[in-house]
Order: structure tokens, then sequence, then C-alpha cells
């Protein structure tokens, strides 16, 4: 396995009522004697980046031997099937369009990296005390075949970059809500729920799939999922699920850890049939926004993958290893503090002067940017109209034929966005200006 660095470690385990434990490793010795119900655990101190390979000796009664434990990074990915979607499925998907993007059909078959080790929360298993370690297996082979794309990538990207062991870990369910992954709790003490019923199991998976984690040290969080609440037409109730996960999250770690998640993918929500809601145009685009408010939260960030699906009709688009390169230039850059370009432009401000709108956006750089496509532009009557976008003196300027008063501006407001509007080659988040959750939308 690996152990996060730099951080007081628990280790704990059980043994008979009243039995002595010795914990040894890595120079250090712990002892504690269990309680009256067999449980028991020590605190390691923080301990330095190893990629040499350690064993952790606990002894009671009877001896267990951990071996091959590195001490590097470590972080927890979850969501639904598009994190869950398996390394395996690359070697039979289609060559994607975008060859700029390259095609890691082989990613397995290469994958001879010591350095990374990865952990499949299993569904069935994980609240089993004695299955936890078994768990843990070297990026390569069966293992990793079975083992989530993105966090594969992620920390394939990390550990090239840091050049110092990572761990994932992957627990995710295939077409499940966000609700089963909070706890029921903490939906009750966010008042935005208050006299409201929380349906799609809350706590289902959090309960078994996550708590049960919650000792073991990290450094910080990955999240993908979304299309199933997409599914429901959700807005701003998507926020506050979102915003209630990523403070439920810390708090059972006890850190303000960074929490980075992905934009759901494009995809034909408007041609879709559903007997709950009505689907339309605007479902999607709605809905990134609404995890786009989530960014107002410390420490957090959101990757754009407007431009990862060669097929809208297609729910699992197949870029997995963008879309884990991405997410790890945020950690690069924002946790471990790399002067490296991380984010592609993202919406501030506006203002409306002489007919023409003038936006400011943070991870702007003009150079290489020539005619935008991928803007709208409305007056008073709400009619969008295609817009000339141009960057100058650090702003984008907006502008159509016939809009003398413009009153909004918006890109990439389609479930089949094709704007170009790139900064650092990374895309820019789709966005409105006229937004109405800014005002709604409360982070404390």
């Amino acid at each position: 396995m690996v152990l996060q660095r730099n951080k007081p470690l628990n280790i704990w385990g059980y043994a008979a009522p009243g039995e002595k434990i010795k914990v040894v490793f890595a120079s250090q010795k712990k002892e504690t004697i269990t309680d009256k119900n067999g449980n028991w655990s020590v605190l390691l101190a923080p301990l330095k980046t190893s990629s040499k390979a350690q064993t952790m000796t606990i002894s009671g009664t009877n001896k267990i031997e951990l071996t091959n434990i590195l001490v590097g990074e470590v972080w927890l990915c979850s969501g639904q099937s598009n994190m869950e979607y398996q390394m395996r499925k690359l070697a039979k998907i289609p060559k994607p369009k975008n060859e700029k993007l390259g095609f890691p059909s082989d990613a397995v078959e290469k994958a001879q990296n010591s350095q990374i080790r990865i952990f499949l929360v299993n569904r069935k298993q994980l609240n089993k005390p004695d299955s936890i370690h078994k768990s843990w297996a070297v990026a390569e082979d069966s293992a990793l075949r079975a083992f989530s794309a993105v966090g594969y990538f992620y920390a394939k990207e990390i550990q090239e970059k840091l050049g110092v062991p990572v761990g994932m870990i992957s627990s995710s369910v295939s077409g499940s809500a966000i609700e089963p992954w909070v706890a029921p709790e903490a939906f009750a003490q966010e008042t935005y729920f208050t006299n409201q019923k929380v349906s799609n199991d809350p706590g289902k998976f959090y309960t078994t799939m996550i708590e049960p984690l919650a000792k073991f040290k990290i450094r910080g969080f990955l999240w993908y999922q979304g299309e199933t609440n997409c599914f429901l037409n959700e807005t701003i109730s998507y926020s506050y699920k979102l915003k209630t996960l990523v403070n439920l999250w810390r708090k059972a770690w006890g850190e303000q850890m960074p929490f980075y998640y992905v934009q759901i993918a494009p995809y034909d929500y408007s041609k879709q049939k559903s007997d709950k809601v009505v689907l339309t145009g605007d479902t999607e685009p709605n809905f990134w926004e609404a995890q786009q408010q989530v960014l107002r939260l410390p420490n957090t960030g959101m990757i754009s993958t407007s431009d990862l699906n060669d097929n809208g009709g297609d729910l699992h688009p197949t870029y997995k290893w963008e879309v884990g390169r991405r997410l790890a230039l945020l950690a690069l850059g924002k946790t471990y503090n790399q002067k490296i370009d991380f984010s592609g432009p993202v919406y501030k401000s506006v203002s409306f002067v002489g007919g023409k709108a003038i936006l400011d956006f943070n991870y702007l750089k003009t150079d290489h940017l020539s005619s935008i496509t991928g803007f709208t532009i409305a007056s008073n009557d709400g009619k969008f109209i295609n817009a000339e976008a141009t960057v100058k003196d650090g702003k984008v300027i907006v502008s159509a034929k016939g809009i003398e008063n413009p009153v909004a501006v918006r890109y990439n407001w389609t479930e089949n966005p094709t704007g170009n509007f790139y900064s650092n080659g990374l895309p820019a988040l789709p966005f409105r200006t006229d937004n109405p959750l800014t005002k709604q939308f409360k982070t404390n």
C-alpha cells in the first residue's frame, strides 16, 4: 500500500479485549491495549516520503506483517459510472476523434510502475475489517484492469511530476445519485433542506464505502458524478447536495482537504424521455451552472469536459486519460504549488459599455487567441444570438450586429458545445452572465 506522508497516521484493528498490541514501522514503536470490545488504535508520527518498500509489524497474541509499504501521496476518487469506468475498457473502444489528446489503449500493458498502488473498494466487503488491507495492489495486470481509468491516469501524472509514490483509493458505484454518498444527518444540518425530504437513499454508500475509510489519512478527494441527478433536472438543489458532501467528507477526515471535481460531459439529455421531468436543451447547462457554484467553497476546483465527447449519445465518453490529466493539473498547481497553468478561463464579471459586453476571467492568457466561437449575446428581449468575441487587454469583448444594448452573455450554453475559447490549452467552463444561482446559493 501507500501511506500518506507528512501527516500523523492512524493504525487500527481489533484483537481480544485487554490484549497488548505493539506496532513497529519506520523506526517507530507504538504500544496500546485493546478496549473492552477488542478495538485498538495507535498514532504514528508523520512519515517522510519513502520509495523503498518497508514492512509494518503488528503483534499481540499473534503477529501480522504488512509488507511492501511505500510512503507518498494518497487520494480518494469517488462518484458514479464515469469515475468507476474501468481501465480494461480502453482496449475495446473505437479510436477517438481528437488525436491531439492521444489514445493510451495499451496503458495496462505498459503499466510497470510499482510506485503507483491502487485500492478498489468492494461494496460488499469494506465494512469487514479483515478485508481492508487485502485490496491494495500495485497498479498493473488484473488489478489495474478493474480500476478507475480517471483515478489511474490522475495517479500516473502526479507520480511522474512529483516523483513520489502515489496511492489511489477508488470508491464508486455506477448509476448512483449523489444522495447515497452523504449521511442523512448531514442533510438535516443544512438549512436548505429544512422541511424537505431527501430521496435516493441518503447515506447508503457513505456508511459502507466512505466512512470506514475516514481514519486512513489521505491528501484529498476527486469526484466525478452528476449524470443521475442531471436526469432529474436538478439545479440549485444539486449545488447544496454537493456542498453538503464536501463539508461532510472534510469533517469525517478532520481536515479542509482539497476537493477537485469534474463537470459532467456533454450529452443529449434533450433527446431522452423521462416520466419524471421534461428534459430540454437547457437541462445540462443548468446543471453545469449548479456544479460550478461549489467552486465558491475554499480549496475546490472543477475541470471542464465540454470538449471531451465525440458522440452526444454516449453517456460514458472515452477520454478518461485527459480527465485524469486535467484533474492532476489542478492538484499540481493548487495543492502542490507547482508553477504551472492548471485551468482554462473561468468567468468572473461583466460590464456593458457602448453596445458591447466586456468580460473578465480568471486564468486567461491572451496569447494564441484569434476569433473565438461559442459566445451568444442578448438584449432585454432575452433572445440570444451568435456573437463575435475577441480578446483585448486581458478582457473578452463580445458584441453582435443588431444588439445595441446587450444585457447578458453566454458561452457554450448548450448540451452540444462547440466553442473554442481556450487558455493554457484548457477549455473555458461554460457560463452565463445572467446566472440566477449566484445570489441564491449560500456557501456558509
